[in-house]
């Protein structure tokens, strides 16, 4: 039988600080100063002084902090890439339970490994011609899919995505997942090369991940990976790191973006060109259509008013306009001559019963109608039929203010259907 832990609560567990403190004193205690040989990676100086930086060669890294007293009496100034040999002891800063060496002394050891495999691979390959330009492929200005070889799980990924998105760009993307670092990167990574290849689907693939110190980016210096980015048949954009980090496959790749977003930004500017176009040929059409519009009305309005002076009924009223100055004239010459007078009176009335007012008439008697009901409804009977009350004093004058009513004066209370004699009280 398999012998049972003891209860989580139970008095063999520890808390976590008392557990740290443990492991800090084993450290402390059993690991004496010692000399440590490395590279120097993710330098940061703070403002008080103190030193942080990492401590790494191909296998391993480890933290390590240079306290301000101990940094001002350092000759060797520190950087990024430069091979130190350090002389400190080991520690653990218990608040994150992590272990750092305390370094007290720092010997210069000359230019670090990884940059010097980096800086002999690239003459080797440049000397093979395997850098020039002339063997590279142009970037499609609208490609419609794009293939990214990269960690599925990495922020470069997500980055690259909401530039695409924020564009509104209308192509597809596959992520075709690979390790970007570690043993093995290098290898799955052109696995995926070969396998975009042959898919025959994309227009363009991208390569790359987020920033990193020279030892995180290394897969992308490995020579089987910058052999495979330079033979690829299809263009290829490195996007490797941040703007300041290059590696070789940005030498061997048709293009080289600073960073997966500078990548997306690349693929999506032709695009996002075109559609500003489209809009300001929209906008430009807009106009175009509605001036175009504007003249059309004005055209119609011009030639509906023409039509309106060659109507029958324009016709007609000239007409009417001709007969009235006819009359006048009539009446003008009938004074001169009675005989002549009659005959042209005769005339104009056979003229004016085919004219006939009439409807003129009628329109104008519907509207003395209209003003004799709206006098009818403001007349005093009608108020009074509407429930109010007119009040006269004993000489039959309307009492208009309350102020002139003394009590026990007899009023009389006109209504509607007779007068009531009252007495103010």
């Amino acid at each position: 039988m398999k012998a049972e832990p003891a209860a989580a609560d139970g008095p063999r567990a520890e808390s976590v600080s008392d557990f740290t403190r443990r492991v800090k004193l084993l450290l402390e205690s059993g690991i004496g100063p010692t000399w440590v040989r490395g590279e120097v990676s993710n330098l940061r100086a703070q403002a008080s002084g103190h030193v942080y930086f990492s401590l790494k060669d191909a296998g391993a890294q480890v933290s390590a902090v240079l306290f301000r007293g101990d940094a001002l009496r350092q000759t060797v100034k520190l950087r990024d890439g430069l091979q130190v040999v350090v002389y400190g002891e080991v520690s653990v800063y218990e608040a994150r339970g992590q272990y750092q060496l305390i370094v007290r002394i720092v010997v210069d050891d000359g230019v670090g490994r990884l940059q010097r495999e980096f800086e002999a691979l690239k003459a080797r390959l440049a000397a093979e011609g395997l850098f020039a330009p002339e063997g590279r492929l142009a970037i499609p200005t609208m490609p419609r899919t794009v293939g990214f070889i990269t960690s599925p799980t990495g922020a470069a990924v997500q980055d690259f995505a909401r530039i695409l998105m924020r564009r509104k760009w209308r192509g597809r993307v596959v992520v075709l997942p690979a390790k970007v670092q570690g043993e093995g990167a290098a290898a799955e990574m052109v696995a995926m090369l070969r396998w975009a290849e042959e898919l025959e689907i994309f227009d363009l693939l991208v390569i790359g991940r987020g920033g990193g110190s020279l030892e995180d980016l290394w897969a992308f210096n490995e020579e089987p990976l910058v052999r495979a980015v330079a033979a690829c048949r299809l263009p290829i954009i490195s996007a490797v790191g941040h703007e300041i980090d290059f590696t070789l496959c940005d030498f061997a790749a048709d293009l080289r973006a600073e960073t997966p977003s500078a990548a997306a930004e690349l693929i999506t500017s032709h695009f996002v060109n075109g559609v500003e176009r489209v809009r300001q040929a929209d906008e430009a059409m807009a106009v175009l259509v509605d001036s175009g519009w504007q003249r059309a009305v004005a055209e119609l309005d011009h030639a509906r008013s023409r039509l309106r002076l060659l109507a029958p009924s324009a016709q007609v009223e000239r007409g009417y306009l001709r007969v009235d100055d006819l009359a006048n004239r009539l009446g003008s010459a009938l004074r001169h001559s009675a005989q002549l007078r009659r005959q042209q009176l005769g005339e104009i009335r056979a003229a004016l019963a085919r004219h006939s007012p009439q409807h003129r008439v009628e329109a104008e008697s519907h509207r003395l109608l209209a003003l004799w009901k709206r006098l009818q409804a403001a007349s005093p009977a009608s108020v009074l039929n509407r429930g109010f009350v007119i009040m006269r004093d004993e000489s039959g004058e309307p009492v208009m203010r309350r102020s002139r009513v003394q009590p026990g004066q007899r009023l009389a209370a006109q209504f509607g259907d007779g007068t009531a004699n009252v007495r103010a009280e």
